[in-house]
Parts: structure tokens; C-alpha cells; sequence
């Protein structure tokens, strides 16, 4: 039987009532993103996160950036297990779970700051587990959809991030354009060093800028060993690095 939760080295998450667990690459884009906006020049003062899940990226960010975050999630079971994961932390007077569908949600506010990890697996298998489909597939959010939803809370000089398949990179490329977004930086993540790509990372913006930056990262070298890029990202987060 998994583990129902993952200890982290400031906080614990709870995920056995989550469709989606925790995951080596969600923690790498928690944790990407968390440095990204520490070392931002303007200020983050706000984030919104679509599809919050178990609430982890929410809690990687607040580790490091003293920022309000307000964290969406359609499903009711994971919304709760999120607030009670945030409860338990250090930051939960700073993050808010929201049990609502991003599509509807109307906040007085524009961000900041956007993430997400969204819905992967469009047009292909769907589970019968309905809330893994939620979580999952196209019936419920598409990642056309996300960033739409980017472009409408984004403030105009506000930064998004999001993870996708590598598979998608084109399609992602497409989508962005059209939603006049840009990306900035990027992380090609891959399984190991004898692995192709299978996660992008981006971080974004609604300003079309021309210099841009792209970083490949393995998790595992050819010992079976964390990659000393993998470490020097996930070291203020994983128990044992």
C-alpha cells in the first residue's frame, strides 16, 4: 500500500484522499517555481494556484516567499485534505483553499503570480475513476482552457508557471501564442540521464518579451543517484538531501 503522505523537510502532505499524489515532478515544479519567484525583481506580493490538489505547490511557494496565496480545487475530498495539509503548516494564516471550479471562480483581484499543474491526458484513455478523470483528462479542464483562465487573473506584469508534457511542447507553443503569452524561462525535465524528455516547465508572461532560456535536468544519473541539478533544486525540500 502507498504511503499516505510525504514528509517534506517543513511541512507534511496528505494525499490519500487526492486523485493525484505527490509526485517527483510536481515537487520539482513546486520548487522551481518557489525560487523563481524569490528572486524575481518585482515584487510577488499574491499567487493564484489552478488545480491546488493537495495544496503542495501552494505550500512549496510559501516556504520561501512571504506571499498570500489563494488555491483553487474542483474536487471537494482533495479541497479538504488541502486545507488540512495547509492547516498543519507553518503558512496557513497566508493560503486560502478555494472548493470551486476555476472556470466559475470571480476574485476581486488579478494576480501576481499563476500556477498550475493541469489536466495531462487529453483525447486519450479516461480512468473509471471518475475523480482521477477529474484530475486528469479534458471532460473536466483543458490545459487551452488554463490559459485562458491565465491570461483573464493575470495581472499585466505578472509571471505563470506551468508544467505539461514534453510530448505537447508544439501544441503548448501554439496555445501560448494565441493566448498572448510568453514564456520566459524553461526546464526540460527527464526521468534520467538515459531518458528522453518527459515534462516541460515554464515560466511566463502576458508581455511578449524576446530573451528567453531553457535549462534540461535529469532526476536520476546512470548510478541511480539524484543528479547534482536535481539535488541543488529539491535540497530545501526533501528530507534526506
Amino acid at each position: 500500500m502507498a504511503n499516505p503522505y510525504f514528509r517534506f523537510k517543513q511541512f507534511t502532505i496528505h494525499h490519500d484522499r487526492c486523485a493525484m499524489k505527490v509526485t517527483t515532478d510536481s515537487c520539482f515544479l513546486g520548487a522551481w517555481a518557489a525560487e523563481e519567484i524569490k528572486n524575481e525583481e518585482l515584487k510577488i506580493k499574491n499567487v493564484l494556484d489552478i488545480g491546488t490538489g493537495t495544496g503542495l505547490l501552494s505550500l512549496m511557494i510559501a516556504q520561501k516567499n512571504d506571499v498570500k496565496i489563494d488555491a483553487v480545487e474542483i474536487d471537494r475530498e482533495a479541497s479538504q485534505q488541502a486545507k488540512e495539509n495547509v492547516e498543519a503548516s507553518p503558512w496557513k494564516e497566508r493560503i486560502h483553499i478555494f472548493n470551486e471550479d476555476i472556470r466559475s471562480f470571480q476574485p476581486a483581484k488579478k494576480y501576481d503570480c499563476i500556477i498550475s499543474n493541469p489536466p495531462f491526458y487529453e483525447n486519450e484513455l479516461t480512468s473509471e475513476t471518475q475523480t482521477k478523470n477529474i484530475a486528469h483528462h479534458s471532460e473536466q479542464l483543458t490545459i487551452a482552457e488554463v490559459l485562458r483562465i491565465i491570461k483573464a487573473h493575470l495581472k499585466e506584469d505578472g509571471i505563470f508557471f506551468l508544467m505539461y508534457p514534453f510530448k505537447r511542447n508544439k501544441e503548448i507553443e501554439q496555445l501560448l501564442t494565441g493566448n498572448e503569452l510568453y514564456a520566459l524561462d524553461s526546464a526540460i525535465l527527464s526521468q534520467s540521464v538515459r531518458h528522453s524528455p518527459f515534462r516541460a516547465v515554464i515560466k511566463g508572461t502576458s508581455r511578449k518579451e524576446i530573451s528567453t532560456s531553457t535549462e534540461s535536468m535529469s532526476i536520476w544519473d546512470e548510478h541511480q543517484q539524484y543528479t547534482k541539478s536535481f539535488v541543488d533544486v529539491l535540497k530545501d525540500y526533501y528530507l534526506y538531501l
